[in-house]
């Protein structure tokens, strides 16, 4: 990939923060760098904890997306599933509703200050408002322990889980958890473990997951988490990272060039958003949204700018992540 100079990225460059319906990952407010290349629009959005190594890899991804073209799509839609986050059993349902049309729930759990009867009144409310056909899987972000996560897994059960996702941390805990609750017929799916890992093989390799979940951010681009997902031989989900619809066009374009794809995608999250920058937010409609880029709205843009403290903040960010990035490319 050629080098873009800082001056090419500045240029175009919106610091935006979008209110959150619901509350997810303990924020309220998503932040975001959004700017303009010759392909078109582009995301620059790691977590605010993430360092700069880190997140130098979600910029790279930012310029490839921005600068570079994508991989061809195979299809021209992809179907999604409705995201709830770790909330009281009684606010599932409308969390719910904000998903349209979708078959598939991904459940956060483990949240901390929660205890597993949380969870499983949780799981128990989105069964109970999607009916026995809907599938439901459910993501603990590694937070459990080996025996926790059997624990947990024991006890939710009965929900009939589509897959539990990053269980553990430890990737020798996924595979001796993946032995444990083979009989039951739950298969783990790892995320963190590939997309934070310096080797996002080695969890296939250990045979410590059935399923890889793959964001095209983190793993630095479309083309570097289509390896990853070839290399490693696994069945993908595609999902994000509360990204705005820009950022979620990215994925779109990686769940779209797939040879497979046999679950539904994590990449309905613009319907937690309480704003967005585009008058056409990539949420469910029939439980799937369509492939293509994003352009952002000046208007919402502007309206949704990020105070200036923290534009300051995300362009310092920005400036130091680029001169890692162009010293990985020299």
């Amino acid at each position: 990939m050629p080098s873009v100079a800082l001056s090419d990225i500045l240029a175009t460059a919106r610091v935006v923060a979008l209110p959150l319906a619901t509350r997810f990952r303990g924020v309220d407010v998503r932040e975001a760098v959004l700017f303009e290349g010759p392909q078109g629009w582009s995301e620059f959005s790691p977590f605010v904890e993430y360092d700069d190594a880190e997140a130098a890899t979600w910029l790279a991804a930012a310029i490839d997306f921005a600068w570079m073209p994508q991989p061809a799509p195979v299809r021209e839609v992809i179907p999604v599933n409705a995201t709830v986050p770790a909330v009281a059993a009684a606010s599932v349902a409308d969390v719910w509703a904000r998903f349209d049309g979708c078959r598939t729930a991904k459940v956060k759990v483990a949240e901390r200050g929660q205890t597993l009867a949380d969870d499983v009144a949780r799981v128990r409310a989105v069964r109970e408002v999607m009916g026995p056909e809907g599938r439901i899987r459910i993501d603990a972000n590694g937070a459990w322990n080996l025996d926790e996560a059997e624990h947990a897994i024991h006890a939710l059960a009965e929900f009939d889980l589509e897959y539990a996702e990053q269980p553990c941390a430890d990737v020798g805990e996924l595979a001796e958890l993946r032995r444990r609750v083979r009989y039951m017929g739950i298969p783990i799916a790892a995320d963190e473990s590939v997309r934070k890992a310096a080797d996002p093989l080695a969890v296939a390799r250990a045979g410590a997951a059935d399923i890889l979940v793959v964001k095209a951010q983190p793993l630095g681009g479309v083309r570097t988490a289509l390896k990853v997902v070839a290399d490693a031989g696994l069945p993908a989900v595609v999902s994000s990272a509360l990204d705005t619809s820009v950022g979620l066009s990215m994925g779109v374009a990686l769940a779209a060039a797939l040879p497979d794809l046999e679950f539904d995608c994590g990449l309905g999250t613009a319907s937690l958003l309480a704003a967005d920058i585009t008058d056409t937010p990539l949420r469910a409609e029939r439980g799937r949204v369509p492939v293509g880029r994003i352009t952002v709205d000046p208007a919402l843009a502007e309206r949704h700018a990020a105070a200036d403290d923290r534009r300051d903040w995300w362009l310092a960010r920005l400036e130091r992540c680029h001169r890692l990035w162009q010293e990985r490319i020299a």
